[in-house]
């Protein structure tokens, strides 16, 4: 009896070690930068299929700078990162680990990468870039000065319309003040007498 119940306890143990080697996370996979710029840049990386992650943590470091950034997202299926306020011409080690209840997984394999100075990055640019670029702006100006012009001509084409109503307005209003001004001026004029005019009577 007692040695079938040593053996059920040492099932139980060993279930509930495969159990936890399950829910092991592994470490992400083919962690990469795109969109490199001066001062920013995109961690991107990868999983294996069914492993309850549920974030990321991501760990930003300068080469031989013990300081250390620390990006932890949870509740999502993101897999990439944006890496920002980071310094030109300088390389930085990145490393990526999944979240998941039970924990987090080994760090992945060490990210080395080190940004462009904005000067290299214009300079590597070929020249139908660049005109394009400047073509892209010029356009841009063009269209906002166009609206600026449109919104002005409307804006005066409604003054001039408003300016013409309110003078026809007094233009008609004009002979028929002019008329009640005569009559009122006749009516109350006093009438003319001529000399002798008054009657008196005789005593």
């Amino acid at each position: 009896m007692a040695q079938r119940s040593s053996l059920l306890l040492l099932v139980g143990l060993l279930m509930v070690a495969s159990v936890k080697a399950d829910t092991v996370l592994s470490a992400p996979l083919n962690v990469t930068i795109r969109d490199l710029e001066g001062n920013s840049a995109v961690v991107t990386w990868e999983i294996l299929e069914g492993d309850p992650v549920i974030g990321f943590s991501v760990t930003q470091q300068k080469r031989d700078v013990r300081m250390l950034r620390l990006i932890q997202e949870v509740n999502t299926t993101t897999r990439s990162c944006v890496l920002w306020d980071l310094d030109e011409d300088t390389e930085y080690i990145v490393h990526v680990q999944s979240l998941s209840v039970e924990g987090s997984s080994p760090p992945s394999e060490a990210l080395v990468f080190r940004t462009p100075r904005e000067s290299e990055k214009m300079a590597s640019k070929s020249p139908d870039e660049n005109s394009m670029e400047g073509f892209d702006q010029t356009a841009q100006l063009r269209a906002g000065e166009l609206i600026i012009i449109v919104v002005v001509l409307v804006m005066w084409a409604g003054v001039i319309v408003l300016f013409c109503r309110q003078y026809d307005i007094i233009k008609d209003n004009e002979p028929n003040n002019n008329k009640d001004k005569a009559k009122n001026s006749s009516e109350c004029s006093t009438p003319e007498h001529p000399q002798g005019g008054l009657l008196r009577s005789n005593v």
